[in-house]
């Protein structure tokens, strides 16, 4: 589902504007967004948790030239689902 879809279906589903719906998933994405980078943790019950993991840095090969490039400390942000929304994939139904 791309994100122009899920606006359409947040408006159609509570009885919003278009531009509300969009305003809402800003917000959310945004909050979210800044507690990762504080190096916080989302939890969602029944959905997972959001987090971050820092890499070191480490010598890489560039794959086109095949020279060695040197590549920075990163972090990267994860996604751990939980029990509960693996199963109901596994096995079918709603929320």
């Amino acid at each position: 589902m791309k994100r122009s879809e899920f606006e359409k279906e947040l408006a159609g589903k509570f009885s919003l504007q278009p531009p509300q719906s969009e305003q809402i998933i800003d917000t959310i994405i945004n909050h979210m967004t800044d507690v990762l980078q504080g190096g916080g943790r989302i939890e969602i019950r029944g959905f997972g948790s959001f987090f971050t993991k820092s890499y070191k840095p480490y010598s890489g090969r560039n794959p086109r030239t095949g020279e060695t490039v040197q590549v920075g400390t990163k972090k990267l942000p994860h996604f751990r689902p939980s029990k509960e929304l693996k199963k109901k994939l596994n096995e079918g139904g709603k929320f």
